[in-house]
């Protein structure tokens, strides 16, 4: 049994690592400052090893507190995406940056640190847009930059490793509507149609209960994972968003979707990505784009209202 600090851990993937790190047997505590305020942890409230703590990051006496009671931390407080990010730099820059980097300064030699960075980083990969773990990074927006900066503090640390996600989808508690899957087939479902730009820029993706289980797989295997960095996506989801139209029209027959040659798409990711050095780690992820995109469908009807989106 460990005790872990989850920042953020009300947010899209903490609200559902948290109960799952419960359920793993380890003690729980998640500082958030509820910004979207949601209800995502009111299931675990009663769980006698969780404890909660309404609060911000940069809030330092807050964090050292925090800090000297617990044997691992997972940072997953932050402005996420671009377009958050560009909508309050200030804010993004002091949460996403600085108080990670402080963080990082007051973290002891022995405590575990698991940090999602992203493999937005990657920009548009090599000149066959592949990436791997030691491709160079070329990040296109600010929030890239700050995970790039952050990540190689991180490895300084002498137990730390970086998880460079794909673009997650799914259902959580705490749900987002602005990620792209789970926009696309939000979109599909309240408009019926779709106009790409730049539709064969290609992506990875990954369920956000895998992402789950890449926390929990790298606990209970810490020596596999200690001081490297692992790209998280599916291996068969290295897809255009013209292909993921054709995902969901699958499901969704009578989405419709156009090609565009007049705009040009903001986010100017474009790389296929290598998920085979965490493969050989033991990950297997066990939700497919298509299952996903079904339990979108299901789903989107409880979160219809637009609060639940970064932007």
């Amino acid at each position: 049994m460990a005790n872990i600090l989850l920042t953020g851990g009300a947010g899209y993937i903490g609200s559902k690592l948290a109960p799952a790190l419960l359920e793993s047997g380890h003690k729980v505590t998640v500082v958030d400052n509820f910004m979207y305020k949601q209800p995502s942890l009111a299931a675990i409230i009663s769980n006698k090893n969780f404890e909660l703590f309404y609060g911000d990051i940069r809030n330092y006496d807050l964090m050292k507190e925090l800090l000297s009671i617990n044997d691992v931390v997972i940072p997953l407080a932050a402005i996420v995406g671009a377009p958050a990010c560009d909508k309050d730099p200030i804010q993004a820059k002091t949460i996403n940056r600085d108080a990670i980097l402080w963080m990082l300064d007051n973290l002891s030699s022995d405590q575990l640190i698991l940090m999602p960075t992203t493999n937005s980083a990657y920009g548009s990969g090599d000149k066959e847009n592949y990436c791997d773990e030691n491709s160079p990074l070329n990040p296109l927006s600010t929030y890239a930059k700050d995970k790039v900066e952050v990540e190689k503090m991180l490895l300084n640390h002498p137990n730390s490793v970086s998880f460079r996600l794909a673009t997650v989808f799914g259902i959580s508690p705490r749900m987002r509507l602005d990620l792209l899957v789970n926009n696309f087939v939000y979109r599909a479902m309240t408009d019926g149609f779709i106009t790409l730009f730049e539709s064969k820029f290609m992506r990875n993706y990954i369920h956000v209960s895998d992402v789950v289980s890449t926390f929990i797989l790298a606990l209970e295997n810490w020596s596999d994972f200690r001081g490297e960095i692992f790209n998280v996506g599916l291996s068969d989801a290295n897809i255009s968003k013209l292909d993921l139209c054709i995902e969901i029209q699958k499901i969704l027959p009578n989405f419709v979707f156009n090609e565009s040659n007049l705009g040009k798409d903001p986010d100017q990711r474009n790389y296929l990505v290598s998920n085979r050095k965490i493969e050989s780690k033991g990950f297997k992820p066990k939700i497919s784009l298509q299952t996903g995109i079904g339990e979108l469908v299901k789903g989107l009807g409880m979160f219809i209202e637009k609060p639940y989106t970064n932007i």
